[in-house]
């Protein structure tokens, strides 16, 4: 945990969706100093008709490098979400050639009674974790 989602525009390489996956994960343990294997990572692609991601007015240009994350996690403090944008970005960048301008993140916020990581138990409300 955190579970991570990506919408891209369809088109990318199997070795490119690995990279940006290994790079968005990087990016997790930096900002957010989770366990090596709390990864959870799902992608879905999408014809370029199908994702509209405009700027809010900010005058930021998209290419069809787009990346939306949704990000759903428990509470994180608002540096740690700075820094899982800064670093995210500056992943993309290296290891994808995503630029920065192409990197949209949205964070949904739950708590320790909403996670079940298998087995029909709650583990955070156990003390399994």
């Amino acid at each position: 945990m955190p579970l991570i989602r990506f919408d891209i525009i369809e088109g990318r390489t199997d070795a490119e969706i690995t990279n940006l996956l290994d790079a968005a994960h990087r990016a997790v343990l930096t900002a957010f100093a989770v366990p090596q294997r709390d990864r959870y990572q799902v992608v879905t692609e999408h014809k370029p008709s199908r994702i509209v991601a405009q700027d809010t007015g900010l005058g930021i240009p998209r290419t069809r490098n787009l990346v939306l994350v949704s990000v759903v996690t428990r509470q994180r403090s608002q540096a740690s979400k700075r820094i899982f944008y800064a670093e995210l970005c500056r992943e993309l960048k290296e290891a994808c050639d995503v630029e920065s301008s192409d990197v949209i993140v949205s964070f949904t916020t739950n708590s320790d009674e909403d996670w079940s990581f298998g087995n029909g138990v709650a583990q955070y409300l156990t003390g399994d974790l």
